[in-house]
């Protein structure tokens, strides 16, 4: 059995989940509508280009749920992916899902963005195990900060290894799906790397070392 790890947006569905998720806070009122997306944009613009610290990222989208319970933005976050999320879910992704489950291959999602919105969208897509950013919470409300490594650049691979270890699994014939220079560390890390929806940088990457390029949009 194989590993086959998919990143999660522009790679399983058409958007990033936490812009979205910025949307609905804005339309929930949590935010304060325009001026919060317009640094969303920016915030996200930089993330496309590599530029982005995703500490910085995270410390103003979680500021919003700072002081409230998991089970209120749980309760909030399950309508919104089916609504939302679901209608740009990647059909083709949900083929290679099943192509790889067929061949007995071990599904994980492992996505920069939160674990509050990537645990259901990893469900509404019948994936159980997935690795994201983890949120703090104290005394049963989220903080507004995060907790441990980010799973972002390298600190995917940081959190994947201890992942592994725990699971007694490795990476032999391993597969990793994404669309973003971001995650370059990883596709080099394992022995079938396979770019979906590539960004420039990664495409021109793929396209020197014959890495597949696929299409989902």
């Amino acid at each position: 059995m194989a590993l086959a790890i998919f990143d999660l947006d522009e790679t399983l569905i058409h958007g990033d989940c936490a812009s979205l998720w910025s949307e609905e806070m804005a339309r929930l009122g949590w935010v304060d509508g325009e001026p919060f997306l317009r640094r969303d944009r920016e915030l996200m613009d930089a993330y496309g280009r590599g530029h982005l610290a995703m500490e910085d990222y995270m410390v103003f989208s979680l500021e919003p749920i700072a002081g409230r319970t998991p089970e209120e933005v749980q309760h909030l976050v399950e309508p919104w992916v089916e609504n939302i999320i679901e209608p740009i879910i990647f059909s083709e992704a949900c083929k290679r899902i099943a192509e790889h489950r067929k061949r007995g291959d071990r599904v994980l999602v492992i996505s920069a963005s939160g674990a509050h919105l990537v645990a259901p969208i990893a469900a509404r897509l019948g994936i159980d195990e997935f690795l994201a950013i983890d949120l703090e919470v104290v005394k049963g409300v989220y903080t507004g900060n995060t907790r441990g490594v980010l799973t972002y650049r390298e600190g995917k691979i940081t959190r994947l290894l201890e992942w592994l270890d725990q699971e007694e699994e490795n990476l032999e014939g391993a597969s990793f799906y994404s669309d973003s220079r971001n995650d370059l560390p990883l596709l080099l890390k394992v022995d079938h790397p396979v770019v979906v929806n590539p960004d420039p940088v990664l495409r021109e990457h793929a396209e020197q070392h014959g890495w597949p390029i696929l299409s989902w949009r």
